[in-house]
């Protein structure tokens, strides 16, 4: 008979058979769908997984091999928002058992890759769906606490159409040592705003990023074309931005190449480099301390940006010791600087273009749409302000912007002890400006503003007003339609006699003024009133009474094609060698006029009639002339002395009673 096997032999026997079969035919794989289904939900987006392997312990070890995340419908079928080579995870199963919490003493990615884009409907691809619930049934919702990422020859490509940005980054991570914490490795490369982009990134490690007790190091270095951008200091509480301590350094051959960076529109400047502290608080960026240069000009002061309104809110007080007048082109719509090695290509061109150009106002339209990006609230102090012609002191300007409205309030600086006050309104009228200025001159210094010329001398006061009502899209066709005038006013002191004696073909008087000898012209007089009608400048006054002559100008100057032609005559109240009794005409284009003689045929006397005739409405200007020149000037004498060869005497104690109203 045979032996009886024991129940409990074959027990175990039965048990060891089915171990040893599940080993033979156990995959890990058997649990791929509900790994891709959990993970698929979670993204929104569909996950797959070629493999996993799973190694069990106390620290079990996971890996997923050729991970995949689709892209949402409207891309390539064959495309792919990521996909992760091998994904690793450690998780401490004894904390998981013992407090119910989540712990993951590592995180591996061998070559991840992520394609960020944008389908030709315009959808972007790396927005994901939050997934998951909001554990409210006791459970735990604690984030799972993660030791280290690590991730090795990760790559991601960026594509931005409306940016038009197309660069590739390698990413990678670096352990600790000796010397140096854990760090995350970023490197770009590509386009952006159609620039060649490079770029270095530098931080801490990423899984500090949530340590928010642990400022995060950021050493960030860019160069975006000519642009050069660098950030190096701390992030406070990384992930809800809570405050920063960097360092900002900029410098390129034009601000408003920053425009991508940053999305605040500058016009343009000549090459900058600046450098002060970037902060964060209270929803703002703040950029304080700065100090630099903008072409020859020094620049300083503070910038604060709201970025959470529908448009950026940029205030900012900025300061200059010495700012060069060229600097200050791009504001007009010029070539901003002075040709110099750091000049982009194009502004080479620019300026090229503009010499050889024969307009003298720029013709450059204003970018409506930029200027409708931020709103502003500006203000500049220049100590001094140096041009080809005259050197000015203490600029002031206040300058606000609000849905692409523009006003200027005030606009002012000083010429020796005067001033010049403006105020400018503009505002968008669909593709143009529409724009309404004034200014006054108050007691301007004559000697101040001749003295850089190093042709001109002379000292005196100049005073008047410019009033100017137009619409343009660029400087040269808001002139082209202005309407509106300017006064101007001349009293006292001396003016180089090289003016008085161009203007009467002096030529022996002329040379000896053009080597620079002692040689003035007491001035008593000087006014021009200037009416400006649809672009049109002409003359209703224009009158100079000196020691040397008594000069009448007349003519207009065209804005719309920028030319000018004016008649001068004068009756010469004394001989000199070389003068020839006729009028000369100055013509041409505003940027290259001419002067040429005229007939020999104007009698003395006729000047004297034409004096009185165009002095006689001077009456109304007596009170803008005051308010000019102060209530002491001798142009009320002119005034006098002319009206009475017009049929009606004005005596000085009338003028002085007028000026003083």
């Amino acid at each position: 008979m045979a032996r009886r096997i024991p129940r409990t032999a074959t027990v175990l026997g039965a048990i060891t058979l089915v171990v040893i079969v599940l080993v033979l035919v156990w995959r890990w794989d058997w649990f791929i769908p509900l790994v891709e289904s959990q993970a698929s939900s979670a993204l929104g987006r569909r996950v797959t997984i070629a493999h996993l392997h799973v190694a069990p312990g106390r620290i079990t070890r996971l890996v997923a091999d050729d991970v995949e995340i689709a892209n949402p419908d409207g891309f390539p079928p064959d495309s792919r928002l990521a996909t992760v080579e091998s994904l690793g995870v450690s998780i401490d199963l004894w904390e998981l058992i013992r407090s119910r919490t989540v712990v993951l003493p590592a995180i591996d990615l061998r070559h991840p890759v992520v394609n960020m884009d944008t389908s030709p409907s315009g959808v972007e691809n790396w927005h994901l769906a939050s997934g998951g619930k909001n554990s409210s049934d006791g459970g735990s919702s604690s984030s799972p606490r993660i030791g280290t990422l690590n991730i090795s020859d990760g790559k991601a490509t960026v594509k931005m159409p409306k940016l038009k940005a197309d660069f590739a980054l390698d990413i990678a991570t670096r352990s600790a040592d000796d010397q140096n914490a854990s760090q995350l490795l970023v490197n770009a490369k590509g386009t952006y705003a159609a620039q060649p982009i490079t770029g270095r990134f530098v931080g801490g490690a990423l899984l500090s990023l949530r340590d928010s007790s642990k400022p995060y190091p950021i050493d960030l270095q860019v160069e975006n074309g000519p642009t050069r951008v660098t950030l190096t200091g701390t992030v406070e509480d990384p992930l809800a931005f809570k405050g920063t301590n960097v360092k900002l350094a900029m410098q390129g051959p034009d601000m408003s190449a920053l425009y991508p960076l940053t999305g605040i529109p500058i016009p343009e400047t000549p090459p900058y480099k600046i450098a002060g502290d970037l902060s964060y608080s209270a929803g703002k960026i703040h950029f304080d301390n700065f100090t630099g240069s903008v072409g020859h000009s020094d620049l300083g002061g503070s910038i604060h940006v709201d970025p959470g309104k529908d448009r950026p809110m940029v205030e900012a007080d900025l300061t200059s010791r010495r700012v060069d007048l060229a600097d200050l082109g791009g504001f007009i719509g010029g070539t901003p600087g002075k040709a110099s090695t750091a000049q982009t290509p194009q502004q080479k061109r620019d300026q090229a273009q503009s010499s050889a150009d024969g307009s003298l106002l720029p013709d450059k339209p204003f970018n409506i749409p930029k200027i409708k990006a931020a709103d502003f609230d500006v203000k500049y102090r220049g100590q001094r302000i140096e041009g080809n012609s005259m050197p000015v002191d203490n600029l002031v300007v206040n300058l606000s912007v609000d849905n692409g409205a523009i006003r200027l309030h005030p606009i002012s600086f000083g010429v020796g002890k005067g001033r010049m006050e403006g105020d400018v309104a503009m505002s968008e009228n669909g593709d143009v400006l529409s724009t309404k200025a004034s200014v006054d001159f108050k007691q301007l210094d004559v000697g101040r503003m001749m003295a850089s010329t190093h042709i001109f001398g002379g000292f005196g006061t100049i005073g008047g007003r410019l009033d100017i009502d137009t619409t343009g899209n660029s400087l040269a066709k808001m002139m082209g339609n202005g309407n509106g005038g300017v006064k101007l006013f001349m009293t006292g002191g001396d003016l180089s006699a090289l003016l008085v004696d161009l203007s009467g073909l002096d030529f022996g008087s002329a040379i000896i003024s053009a080597l620079g000898l002692p040689q003035r012209t007491p001035v008593r007089c000087l006014v021009a009133d200037l009416p400006l009608e649809r672009g049109v400048l002409s003359t209703r006054t224009m009158v100079l009474d000196t020691e040397e002559a008594n000069i009448v100008g007349k003519g207009k100057i065209v804005f719309r094609d920028q030319t000018i032609d004016l008649e001068i005559e004068q009756e010469a109240k004394h001989f000199t060698i070389g003068s020839l009794p006729g009028p000369i005409f100055i013509r041409g284009t505003l940027k290259h006029p001419g002067i040429v003689p005229g007939a020999e045929t104007v009698a003395r006397t006729g000047v004297a009639a034409a004096l009185g005739v165009l002095l006689t409405p001077l009456g109304a200007l007596l009170p803008t002339i005051q308010l000019g020149l102060g209530e002491n000037n001798d142009c009320g004498k002119l005034v006098s002395e002319a009206t009475a060869t017009g049929g009606t005497k004005i005596t000085p104690a009338e003028i002085r009673a007028r000026t003083r109203k």
